[in-house]
C-alpha cells in the first residue's frame, strides 16, 4: 500500500520558554492510500493539531509531511490536495445549498475555472452521492444537522482530494443520527477510495469506522494499530483504559490473580459462576443497566472489578456474593506506561 501522507519526526510546539507546550512531540506515521485512518485520543492530546499541520493550517515547528510523496511541509492550504470537514460544517448562510457545495470550485486556482451550469451539475451530483437529492435551492437553516454534515461532505468532495481531512464532524449529532451517519460515512469513502483521516474522542466511533487507528496520548502516538488489535492488545496501559471498559490489574492482585505484574481483563470476559474453580470472588457494590448488558461492580476486598452481563442474564443484587471465572486467554499482559 502506497503512502498517502508521511509524518517524520512531526513536533508542533506552541509559545515559547517556560511556557512553551509541545503539541505534537516527534511523530512519526504513515497513511496508506484509500485508507480510512482514525486518530483517537482525548482532548488536548494533538490529534487536531496534527490534522491541522496535514491541512496546512498549522505549521510544524519541526519535521516533514508528505502528501502523496510530496513534500508540502510549508505549503499553504489551498495548494494541498486535501480538504477538511470541520465540526461546525463552516456552511455559508447567505447560500444556497447548491453555492455552498460548489463554492470551491468558484475559488479554486485554476487557468480555467468551471462555468456555473458546470459547477451547479457537479453540485448536484455530490447532493445525490450524499443522499440529499433535491435539496439544492435550500439554505442551510433549513436543513436538519445531519443534512448540513451531508452538505459539508458535498462540499468537501467536489473538488475530488487526494485527502480528505474530518475534524470531529459527528460531534454535534444525536446518538441515533451519529450512528447513522458513521456507517454512511464508511459507505462512502469505501465506494469513492479517497484516504480519509478521521478525528475523535469517541472511541466507538473509532473502533466502528476505521481500518487502523492511531491513539494519541500527550503528543505522542502510543499505538497504531487494527481496531481489534487496540481493542484486544493494547501496547500501553493508557491505551487499555481508554479504549472499552477495563480491568487493569498490577502488583499484588495482578499477581495473585493473573500471575503477571500487570495485565488486561475486558469486563464482557468475565462470567459468574459456582464456587468451585472461580478465579476470584467478592460482593457486588453496584449494578448497572444499559440495556445490552449490565454492568456489575464487584469488590474482591479493596480491589473492584468490573463485569459485563450480556442481556438476559438475571443480574445478582447489591449486596450479593458472587464468584467470578474467566479464561486465561481472556488476560493481556501490559507494560507499566
Amino acid at each position: 500500500m502506497s503512502a498517502a501522507v508521511s509524518l517524520d519526526r512531526v513536533s508542533c510546539t506552541f509559545g515559547t520558554g517556560p511556557q512553551a507546550v509541545n503539541a505534537v512531540d516527534g511523530v512519526d506515521l504513515e497513511i496508506g492510500a484509500g485508507e480510512f485512518f482514525t486518530l483517537l485520543g482525548p482532548s488536548g492530546s494533538g490529534k487536531t493539531t496534527v490534522l491541522r499541520m496535514i491541512g496546512g493550517f498549522t505549521l510544524p515547528t519541526s519535521g516533514r509531511i508528505l502528501i502523496g510523496g510530496q513534500d508540502m511541509t510549508q505549503q499553504p492550504p489551498y495548494a494541498r490536495p486535501v480538504n477538511t470537514v470541520f465540526q461546525d460544517y463552516a456552511l455559508f448562510p447567505h447560500m444556497s445549498v447548491r453555492d455552498n457545495v460548489a463554492y470551491p470550485l468558484m475559488v479554486q486556482k485554476t487557468v480555467r475555472k468551471a462555468p456555473r451550469a458546470e459547477r451547479e451539475a457537479r453540485a448536484d451530483e455530490l447532493l445525490t452521492l450524499v443522499q440529499l437529492p433535491g435539496v439544492g435551492d435550500r439554505r442551510p437553516a433549513q436543513l436538519s444537522g445531519g443534512q448540513r454534515q451531508r452538505v459539508a461532505l458535498a462540499r468537501a468532495l467536489i473538488s475530488q482530494p487526494q485527502l480528505l481531512l474530518l475534524d470531529e464532524p459527528l460531534g454535534a449529532l444525536d446518538l441515533k443520527l451519529r450512528e447513522q451517519m458513521q456507517s454512511e460515512l464508511k459507505a462512502l469513502q469505501r465506494r469513492l477510495g479517497i484516504t480519509f483521516l478521521f478525528i475523535t474522542h469517541d472511541q466507538h466511533e473509532a473502533l466502528s469506522m476505521s481500518d487502523r487507528i492511531g491513539v494519541f496520548n500527550q503528543g505522542r502516538l502510543e499505538q497504531v494499530a487494527t481496531p481489534q488489535q487496540i481493542y484486544d492488545a493494547p501496547a500501553t496501559r493508557f491505551v487499555a483504559q481508554f479504549v472499552g471498559a477495563a480491568n487493569v490489574l498490577e502488583g499484588a492482585v495482578a499477581q495473585r490473580l493473573t500471575g503477571q505484574a500487570c495485565a488486561l481483563l475486558r469486563p464482557e470476559r468475565i462470567t459468574l459462576g459456582g464456587p468451585a474453580q472461580a478465579r476470584a470472588s467478592g460482593t457486588v457494590s453496584e449494578v448497572q443497566f444499559f440495556g445490552s448488558f449490565t454492568r456489575l461492580r464487584v469488590d474482591l476486598g479493596g480491589t473492584q472489578l468490573q463485569a459485563d452481563l450480556p442481556a438476559g442474564t438475571a443480574a445478582p443484587a447489591s449486596g450479593q456474593q458472587v464468584h467470578l471465572h474467566w479464561d486465561e486467554r481472556a488476560l493481556h499482559a501490559l507494560g507499566s506506561s
